[in-house]
Formats: C-alpha cells, sequence, structure tokens
C-alpha cells in the first residue's frame, strides 16, 4: 500500500501534513513536548500574543459543557517581547510551521506586533485573533464588523511580509462578509471557526458559572455548525481555508477538507488527549490509504450535496 502524500500549501507556505495545533489550547507547543513530537504535525498556532504581557481574566475561566467546553482565559499571554526572547529559540529546534498568533485592543497594537514578528526568525505565518468573545476590547469587537476587520487586516498587510490569516469569528450574520473583506485587504488565508458565545449557570446560586459571565464554546458540539461555515466560506473566496472546531478524529478532519479545507486546526481535543494531532494526522493518512488515494489534495473541496445530480 502506496502512503498517501499529506503535504498541503496555504499560498506560499508549505505544510508536511494538514494539521495544526490551534491557538489558546497548546500553550506556546513547548509545554506538549513530553506527549508528542512537533514534527509529525503540519505546525502549531501559538497562544494568542499581545503587545505586553496580560493575565486574562480571573477564575473561574473554564467549565466543561455537554460534548465540550467554555473558556474565557481572556488571552493570558506572556508578551510578544518574552515570546520572541524566551519562546521562539526553543520552538526554532523543531521541524515544524510556527504560526503567531496576533492580539491587540487596537489597531496600532496589532500592527505594533505584526511588526515585531516580521523581523523575527522562524516566524511561517501570523494568525490574526479578531474573533475572540472573552475580553472588553479588540477581539470580536474587529471580527463581527466587516469594516472593523477590514481596517485591521489593512494596517497588518501593510505591517508585514509573512503569510497573514485572519481568524474569524462565528457571531455573526453571514461569516462570507467578513471572509471577503479579510481577502480584500491581503489576508492570504483566513481561519474558522473561533468559539461560539455561551454561558453556563449554576442554578443554585443563580449566576453565571464562569467569572465573566459569558464565555467561548468549543469541542465537538459546535463541529457541524463549524463545518457548514467552513462549506460556506471556501466557496465565497479564493484564498485558502483553514478549518477548525470540534475535531477530535481524523473523520471529523476529513470532513472539513472536503468542505473546502486545505488544513485543519486542532483545539479542545488537545485537553483531552495531549497526543491528539499527532494521531489525527495519522488516522487522515489512514483514511486516505483506506479510499486508495495519493494525495490528501486530492478530497480538498470536493465534497458532494447532492444538488450537482439533480442539474
Amino acid at each position: 500500500m502506496v502512503t498517501p502524500d499529506l503535504s498541503v500549501r496555504l499560498g506560499s507556505l508549505r505544510l508536511r501534513n494538514p494539521v495544526l495545533t490551534a491557538s489558546g489550547t497548546f500553550g506556546y507547543g513547548l509545554e506538549f513536548l513530553p506527549f508528542l513530537s512537533l514534527e509529525e504535525i503540519g505546525g502549531i498556532v501559538v497562544k494568542g500574543l499581545s503587545p505586553k504581557p496580560r493575565k486574562g481574566n480571573p477564575p473561574e475561566r473554564i467549565v466543561e459543557t455537554p460534548s465540550g467546553m467554555l473558556n474565557a482565559i481572556g488571552l493570558q499571554n506572556v508578551g510578544v517581547d518574552a515570546f520572541l526572547a524566551e519562546k521562539l529559540p526553543e520552538l526554532r529546534r523543531h521541524d515544524t510551521a510556527v504560526v503567531a498568533n496576533v492580539f491587540g485592543e487596537t489597531i496600532p497594537e496589532y500592527v505594533e506586533v505584526c511588526a515585531k514578528l516580521d523581523a523575527a526568525e522562524g516566524i511561517a505565518a501570523i494568525e490574526l485573533n479578531v474573533s475572540c468573545p472573552n475580553v472588553e476590547a479588540g477581539g470580536m469587537a474587529f471580527g463581527a464588523d466587516a469594516a472593523s476587520l477590514a481596517r485591521v487586516t489593512r494596517a497588518c498587510r501593510d505591517a508585514t511580509r509573512l503569510p497573514l490569516w485572519v481568524k474569524l469569528s462565528p457571531n455573526v450574520t453571514d461569516i462570507r462578509e467578513t471572509a471577503r473583506a479579510a481577502e480584500a485587504e491581503g489576508a492570504d488565508a483566513v481561519s474558522l471557526v473561533n468559539t461560539y458565545v455561551g454561558m453556563v449557570v449554576d442554578v443554585e446560586r443563580r449566576r453565571p458559572v464562569l467569572a465573566n459571565g459569558c464565555g467561548g464554546l468549543s469541542g465537538p458540539a459546535i463541529r457541524p455548525l463549524a463545518v457548514w461555515a467552513t462549506w460556506q466560506v471556501s466557496r465565497a473566496v479564493a484564498i485558502p481555508v483553514v478549518g477548525m472546531g470540534g475535531i477530535a478524529s481524523g473523520r471529523d478532519a476529513v470532513e472539513f477538507l472536503l468542505a473546502g479545507a486545505s488544513a485543519v486546526q486542532v483545539g479542545t481535543a488537545s485537553f483531552v488527549h495531549p497526543d491528539a494531532s499527532v494521531r489525527i494526522a495519522r488516522e487522515i493518512g489512514s483514511w486516505l490509504a483506506g479510499h486508495g488515494l495519493a494525495s490528501v489534495r486530492e478530497i480538498v473541496g470536493t465534497l458532494r450535496t447532492g444538488k450537482e445530480e439533480r442539474r
């Protein structure tokens, strides 16, 4: 049996396989070294980086939900300077793509972080977090409005030569509008979806469980919604799409690839099984081999909805 070729391209960026880890679920990658080899996945997307360190929101910040979890971490991170000085040198020792997720409360803050990353060695791409629902400023405030998203994308495009991805929020009326805005302003790819806004209530205290009140819902519960969004966006833009949302197996990942994603990100599954991303990459290969396919690229965007036969 021929081993399938799992390599994919996202614009100018080549990945050994289509599996990356999602920002906010995999630390800076180094924390997971006892459990897996970073060389076995296509890449990692590190925790969102801001100009200065952030403590994030007070506890409680995470609560389990049926088939998922609700989080309100609040983009806690060491700051871009500490990342470049302390984390990136260690990451450069590993042969995997490092994608830096960027967050700001204002457009100049996004630009500041992008410019510093642009000057660093070892960054494969930048992902703009314009979709976090757990902060009071920035994040989803930009991603929920196509015009605002366009402005931050253009400013960051002008600040870096690196491949630029824009991470889209599903908490919008039509996610295709924000995807088109990102593409029009120079994004090289879009990644989707970030978490859905939700709330869990402690009925005895009559209060939200999370100190923030609301949080972002992730995990298998959102996968059908995320696959649908991926299908919509992949047909609306010409740039590559990176799909995510509840992926826990190779078959889950194949759903996103068939729906039009060129690559996927694994998030919440890593909390349950730290080596989930490696296992999922292997399972994609096994699925392809079992179907007699030589390359993962053969299935990207090949979803048949049934409408084709009725035309």
